[in-house]
Formats: C-alpha cells, structure tokens, sequence
C-alpha cells in the first residue's frame, strides 16, 4: 500500500521514489529516477524531471519545473512559478543533455514566486529570494537576494525575518529569539 498521495490526474513514472506522508496534487508528472523525500507537497502543474533529488519537507507550488540536474536540501520553498534553467545557452535546434548544470539548494532555503535560478549556481542554506529575482551568482547562507540581476539587500533569519546586526556583528531574531554572527561577509547561527 502507498504511504503517499498521487492525485489521478498525476503521473508517476516507475523508477521514481516517493518518500511517506509527500502529497502530489493535480496535474503533475514526477518522472522516472527522481526521488522526493517525506513530507513533500507537491502543487499542481509541476513538473520533476528524472535525476532530481527533493528532501524532505520540500513544499513546491503550482506551475513549478524542476529539471534534470537540481537538488533541494530539507524544508526548502518553491515559490508559485519560480523557474530552475538547467543550460547555459539553450537552442532549440542543438542538443545539449549532457550539458546540464547542477544547481544546489540549501536547507530551509525559500525562493519566491517567479524568481528564476540559472543553472549552476548553489543557494545557501535559509537563504531567501524574493519574488522575481533572477539569481545569477552563488548564494550564500542567510542572505536576502532580489532582484534582476539578483544584488544581496541583507540577511535574513532561519524564519525568514531580516536580520539587524549590532555594532559587534551579532543579531537576535524576533520570532526565534536564536542568535547570528555575522563575521567576515557570512553569517553563522549561534544557537
């Protein structure tokens, strides 16, 4: 018996693996060698090509591709419309399958509705991009990315709120109350 839900207008191809408790809704095709982890939700109209790796806790919303060559950390966020590329220079007419650049996507990290990732470059773990961003650079931990091209604005809490350092580099967050240090351009959680 299936410790899952496939909604029946959703495919799954066999080879893929499906993690307990993941929700799978309308219209969605997991193809053949990806793997989703536990507790996933999966929105409608998303497409997970094969080799994709998911954690778990990945929450995807509707009208997302995620395509050969991305791998999502646990209690990652993917954001309605938000895009991955997997080429650098796409052509309709030239084949370029084993071209496809890895892109990473650190734990906890949220990317927002509409923002586009191009191919190869990693997000750090909690990072947050705002809606319509398009990142063309490594990310790093913590930090709030918007914009086209995406410019690094601050850093923000593993609950998403913006972190204010004090004079000696040490922020509290209001939600969490945890601790961060921000020291030499990257920021460390000291809880």
């Amino acid at each position: 018996m299936k410790k899952y839900f496939v909604h029946e207008s959703s495919y799954v191809d066999e080879g893929a693996s499906i993690g307990e408790g993941t929700k799978i809704w309308h219209f969605s095709h997991i193809m053949m060698n990806s793997t989703l982890g536990r507790n996933c939700n999966i929105g409608q109209n998303v497409v997970i090509s094969p080799d994709v790796v998911l954690g778990d806790n990945v929450k995807v919303q509707n009208n997302v591709s995620i395509y050969t060559g991305v791998t999502c950390e646990d209690d990652v966020f993917l954001g309605p419309s938000m895009v991955f590329t997997n080429v650098i220079n796409p052509r309709s007419a030239v084949v370029r399958k084993d071209q496809y650049l890895k892109t990473k996507v650190g734990k906890g990290a949220t990317i927002g509705a509409n923002a586009t990732i191009v191919c190869g470059n990693d997000l750090g773990s909690y990072c947050f991009i705002g809606a319509g961003a398009v990142v063309t650079q490594k990310v790093p931990a913590f930090a709030l990315m918007v914009g086209n091209p995406a410019k690094q604005i601050g850093w923000v809490s593993k609950f998403g709120n913006k972190l204010l350092f004090d004079t000696s580099g040490i922020a509290i967050c209001k939600e969490g109350n945890d601790c961060y240090q921000l020291q030499n351009n990257q920021v460390v959680n000291l809880d």
